[in-house]
Order: structure tokens, then sequence, then C-alpha cells
């Protein structure tokens, strides 16, 4: 199974990045339209923001293994387009996971809170 950890700063709102890990074996490795399909998802997220933002985010590559981490962007305009980018991923996802529930499995992890 694929687990996707999507990391969501819930005091400031916003998408800080995500962990992917595990085959799918929906089928055999070369036909697993699962694991293809969520790797040009995961994979397109990172091309997306080094092409549309015009910087490289901090991002870990392995063998069924996708761990990647954005900072808040200072400039306004392009955090915006950041979070674009990633609830765009998350939607993509989502819709993997309506289809092939048994082999992918998508969890939000919330952190931070309301400042005090």
């Amino acid at each position: 199974m694929i687990h996707i950890s999507i990391f969501h700063d819930s005091a400031l709102d916003r998408v800080e990045g995500y962990h992917v890990e595990g085959h799918a074996y929906y089928d055999d490795p070369g036909k697993d339209i699962v694991c293809a399909g969520v790797s040009a998802v995961v994979v397109g997220t990172v091309n997306a923001i080094e092409h549309e933002l015009s910087f490289e985010p901090a991002y870990k590559m392995e063998d069924g293994l996708l761990q990647v981490n954005v900072c808040l962007l200072s400039d306004k305009q392009q955090e915006h387009n950041l979070q674009v980018i990633f609830r765009t991923m998350i939607s993509m996802l989502q819709t993997i996971e309506q289809s092939y529930g048994d082999f992918i499995h998508i969890n939000v992890i919330k952190r931070g809170g309301a400042p005090e």
C-alpha cells in the first residue's frame, strides 16, 4: 500500500509538505497504474514548484519514498501559488484514492494550532 502524509500547519492554514512511502502492488512492476499515477502526481508537484516558483524545495527521493518540505515563503504571491500547487496535488491524489482505496491511503497531519 502507498501511504501518503500531508503536513498541514493549522495556525497558518498552509500545507508544509508531504511524505509518500510504499508501493501499491496493484499489478506487476512496470504495469502498476496506481504507483505510476501517484508517482506522476507527487514528482510532478516537485517539478511544478521548481518550474513555476523558480526554487527547489527540500526533498528526499529514494525507491518507494518521497519526502518534500517547504518553509513559509516571504513573497505572498509565491506562497499563494505554492498552496495552489499543493492543493491541486491533494485533489489529484484523492481522486486516485477514491478509485483505488485498497492501494493508497492519504492522511492529513495537522500541526500547530491557533496562537494563544
